[in-house]
């Protein structure tokens, strides 16, 4: 293959050290995905950050189908890329047509990228049902167009759409597609699972059968996951002998998504032992993972494999415990090898060392066996029996550990406030009035929001800012509530979750009362105090 270092082995058999090449296609088969959308900057930032984490190729989308892909191959030509080499799409020329007449292959080429991926026919059904031609036709449009392209200079990856559903109806028709592809030019034949519908032994078989034929170094893989198993098939396929991976960062993609290199990666790297050009900078991964999602506009997934928020928490006493004496009872790899970090939830299954070690996560160090630490954990049950959450509310529990330790310090006293809500000539009119005793001196004061929280949280902070003018710069990013026992109907508990941030960290906190406003109200107070705790 043009691009494996020559020192990547050439074995058609599993190879443990084996050089595995890294294929993004995040832009665009990722913003086929529901709510994925990413702007020309968007997009021209995620190719710098794909080259610096080492990707091998990044595929940019079809440079004529809409004015923002033309915009993007016109700016990315101006990038400096230190390794990744770009990837122009499209497909096969037309029926009954010449390639270097067919106008979509002359944007491949005018688009000025180095690489051209093409995707052809491979399923006899699609052939004769979809692009209403004849076989051999099919088997010229795909030799046709990887000559014309090849013979322009330029490297020619050829995807085989449908291949294993194609595979299945007719072995011989799909590896007659492939050997079209090869023999005029194609460097690399991608196998694409586009349904997503292969099963792993199935897909592992077909792979195995496909490299012994045409070699290891030209197969690739591309894989969606409407079976849930996108993952699974693209490192069954490297174990059969692929070289190339095709995925998504973060698994975005059209329906349920395309194989997820976030969770790819390290599975090639950490667990079979392959060599990819992105090894070195795995412990940047979750970074990147969390980057895309900045961009995408979209919460990170905290239960995603190695790069979740909850991929390395322990709630169980007993996970906890074992975890602290030996890592790796409860933990299969080191988090730090992928830019994430163990964490310890406390919640009414926490023992002692669950305590102490999500104590020292927040920093404070004591003896577990200290005698507050039994009053701390039947409180600790106490308030999640009646509602209280910790797990997303941690500035919530330092203010409970503090208070146990002897360090919480009381920086104001409510004596009252009051929230009403008043339509008015056809607006909707909220107003909160907040009454605190700061050092002895009452500060008392009124302000107005689009809504009861928004009012209150607001007069509470100008009440204070004038003591602690580091509050000046707190707001908040989230807000959620949740009803605990919807049989109670409107009598029921609700809990409040509030996400704030000073521009620098963001720490959560939590309320629970059976009024909202109230559970709301608490769930402020701790914000506000976490911050001035902190400093």
């Amino acid at each position: 293959m043009k691009t494996a270092p020559t020192s990547a082995p050439a074995t058609t058999s599993f190879d443990p050290c084996q050089w595995v090449l890294i294929y993004d296609t995040t832009l665009r088969d990722g913003t086929q995905g529901e709510g994925i959308n990413l702007s020309v900057t968007d997009k021209l930032l995620i190719t710098q950050k794909l080259d610096e984490f080492g990707v091998d190729y990044i595929e940019g989308g079809f440079p004529g189908s809409n004015p923002r892909d033309i915009t993007f191959f016109q700016e990315a030509r101006k990038l400096r890329l230190k390794h990744a080499r770009l990837v122009a799409f499209g497909a096969t020329r037309r029926a009954n047509a010449k390639a270097s007449d067919d106008p979509q292959l002359r944007t491949l080429l005018d688009s000025g990228m180095p690489v051209m991926t093409i995707v052809g026919k491979t399923w006899n059904l699609h052939v004769t049902e979809i692009l209403n031609t004849a076989l051999d036709e099919n088997l010229a449009m795909i030799g046709d167009s990887c000559a014309f392209l090849s013979a322009q200079g330029r490297e020619v990856i050829y995807d085989a759409e449908h291949f294993f559903d194609g595979y299945k109806a007719d072995p011989d028709y799909a590896l007659r597609t492939l050997d079209a592809a090869l023999k005029n030019g194609a460097n690399i034949l991608t196998l694409c699972d586009t349904n997503g519908g292969t099963l792993v032994a199935d897909f592992e078989k077909i792979v195995a059968r496909v490299v012994t034929e045409f070699g290891a170094d030209t197969v690739g893989l591309h894989c969606h996951n409407d079976s849930g198993l996108a993952v699974a098939l693209s490192l069954a396929g490297v174990q059969a002998g692929a070289r190339l991976v095709q995925g998504t960062i973060n698994g975005y993609g059209e329906r349920t998504g395309n194989a997820n290199l976030v969770t790819i990666i390290p599975n090639l790297v950490l667990k079979m032992g392959c060599a990819a050009h992105c090894a070195p900078n795995l412990a940047q991964l979750r970074t990147l993972s969390h980057y895309f999602d900045e961009l995408a506009n979209l919460r990170p997934n905290i239960h995603a494999p190695y790069v979740g928020t909850s991929a390395f928490a322990h709630k169980g006493g007993l996970h906890a415990n074992a975890a602290q004496k030996v890592k790796s009872s409860y933990e299969h790899i080191d988090p730090a090898l992928v830019g994430n970090r163990t964490r310890v939830l406390v919640s009414d299954m926490a023992g002692r060392s669950s305590i102490a070690m999500k104590a020292r996560e927040l920093g404070y160090e004591f003896d577990e066996k200290s005698p507050f630490v039994k009053e701390l954990i039947e409180e600790l049950k106490e308030l999640e029996f009646r509602g209280y959450e910790f797990e997303a509310a941690d500035a919530s529990l330092k203010l409970l550990l503090a208070k146990h330790l002897g360090h919480r310090k009381a920086f104001f006293e409510l004596q009252n406030y009051r929230v009403t809500v008043e339509r008015r000539n056809g607006e909707l009119i909220t107003e909160a009035t907040v009454k605190l005793q700061v050092n002895g001196k009452t500060y008392h004061t009124v302000a107005e929001g689009t809504g009861p929280i928004g009012a209150l949280d607001r007069a509470l902070r100008d009440a204070l800012e004038t003591v602690y003018p580091q509050l000046k710069t707190v707001s908040l990013t989230d807000y959620k509530v949740r009803i605990l026992d919807s049989k109670q109907s409107t009598n029921a508990r609700t809990r409040v979750l509030i996400e704030t941030t000073d521009g620098h960290a963001i720490w959560g906190t939590v309320g629970v009362s059976a009024n909202i406003i109230d559970a709301s109200w608490e769930a402020l107070r701790d914000s506000v105090e976490y911050k001035l705790l902190r400093g």
